[in-house]
């Protein structure tokens, strides 16, 4: 079998470890092939390929469309296109998995999900659009949790889950898909080959027209995720949405009785006192107490999506000074303004579109710049601290929930987020120094 590896990257280098140690020989294509991917590919042996050659396989990574002229040649010619997550299911069939997406909250939800089966003693691993790669991970995994994202989900000729959750349907993507009914469609994927043995859980966030998209053609086990829980929303611990931890107690729930096992609610209600955000996802990064109340500051650098956004902004306390910027990709702003009222002192904008934003959201707000991302997110961290303040010591939150990509100024949101935390360190530094702690 000849196989190329179009696309590297993150991807595409689990799928080139994978191969190589299964002793499997393959060729690569990426037309911007980074240093750190040439020199993984000359370690393992791997040549570069070319896409106007006829190939058997092809796992393609999932940022390159699936209607790239170069796949649509491939797939012409003969070759098999599927992705990383369609390699791995087809290469651990014994390996049960649990497959998590939706539009905001699949990365948190995932994480919790194996988290709770690890309290059961599983050897539960996560991975795929969440780090790291499914394939560097299964191999270890006696039950696989997988984020999937739409781009992972067209790329599923036959993957079924033993579990799928979906946590909400929104808009994202248009770029990509061309509608919301496609990126809809996409989505839907991860229960299209279930049957009636697996479980299909819908999460609380997913309106009931959608539910009736999902369930018409489904013929898995419909599970509804809401009114579950085995702790009280107000114990649940700070940037776990009532949501996600209802959708990942059903789901660990219907994996345990899959392998015969019985959820303990004990274990069950520990593993969720104990859950922390993932990170840059609606995480405290810092406290500091002052004469006037509590000053948090949340790292939600993650949250490019109107309902990640939505979220963020109802469950951070008042009152806030919000954080936003980047480059817009058409988020629906008109939710938000709704879920700001009331609570948002103050918007900062920051970078590429963060005026655009600010403006569109008809709040009161600053603007700040600066000569590098470092130095433009100590701006927008001081300037929100500042609006905090206009009465006294500060108290709210001070919220980086950013609405905007990071590719403006920043290599990912990760980047971004660990920006904000400096830039949150040094104001707290000055705070101190001007004793405004109790």
């Amino acid at each position: 079998m000849s196989t190329l590896i179009y696309g590297l990257g993150r991807s595409g280098r689990g799928v080139a470890r994978f191969l190589a140690a299964r002793g499997e020989v393959a060729e690569w294509y990426d037309a911007r092939p980074q240093p750190q991917d040439l020199e993984l590919m000359v370690q393992l042996g791997f040549g570069q390929g070319d896409p106007a050659r006829p190939y058997t396989r092809v796992v393609a990574a999932p940022g390159v469309p699936i209607d790239h002229p170069d796949l649509l040649r491939l797939g012409a010619g003969g070759a098999e296109i599927l992705g990383e997550v369609e390699l791995a299911y087809r290469a651990f069939p014994d390996v049960p998995m649990v497959g998590v997406t939706g539009t905001a909250g699949k990365g948190s939800t995932t994480v919790l999900i194996a988290e709770l089966l690890r309290a059961h003693g599983l050897r539960a691993r996560e991975g795929g659009n969440i780090d790291p790669p499914l394939l560097d991970v299964i191999a270890q995994a006696e039950v696989a949790v997988v984020e999937l994202s739409s781009f992972q989900l067209e790329r599923v000729p036959s993957f079924r889950p033993a579990v799928a959750v979906i946590s909400n349907l929104g808009v994202d993507h248009l770029d990509r898909h061309g509608s919301v009914q496609a990126y809809h469609a996409a989505k839907r994927n991860i229960t299209a080959h279930q049957t009636p043995g697996d479980a299909l859980i819908l999460a609380p966030g997913l309106d009931v027209p959608t539910r009736a998209q999902v369930t018409h053609f489904d013929p898995a086990r419909l599970l509804l995720a809401s009114g579950r829980e085995v702790l009280p929303v107000s114990e649940l611990p700070e940037g776990i949405h009532p949501g996600n931890a209802a959708a990942a107690l059903l789901a660990a729930e219907a994996l345990l009785t899959r392998l015969g096992r019985a959820a303990d609610p004990d274990l069950l209600a520990a593993a969720l006192r104990q859950a922390r955000a993932v990170h840059g996802r609606f995480e405290t990064v810092a406290r500091l107490q002052t004469a006037a109340g509590t000053l948090r500051f949340i790292n939600d650098s993650i949250a490019t999506r109107t309902l990640a956004v939505q979220a963020a902004l109802e469950q951070a306390a008042s009152p806030v000074a919000w954080l936003v910027g980047g480059r817009d990709k058409g988020a629906d702003l008109e939710p938000l303004r709704e879920a700001a009222q009331g609570k948002v002192v103050r918007v900062i904008g920051f970078g590429e579109d963060g005026e655009n934003f600010a403006r569109a959201l008809g709040l009161p707000y600053f603007l700040v710049g600066g000569e590098s991302g470092e130095e433009m997110m100590d701006n927008a961290v001081q300037a929100a601290v500042g609006a905090l303040s206009l009465d006294g010591p500060p108290q709210g939150t001070v919220l980086l929930s950013p609405i905007g990509t990071s590719f403006d100024a920043f290599r990912d949101y990760q980047e971004r987020g660990d920006t904000f935390t400096r830039a949150v360190q040094r104001v707290l530094t000055q705070l101190q120094s001007q004793e405004v702690t109790l």
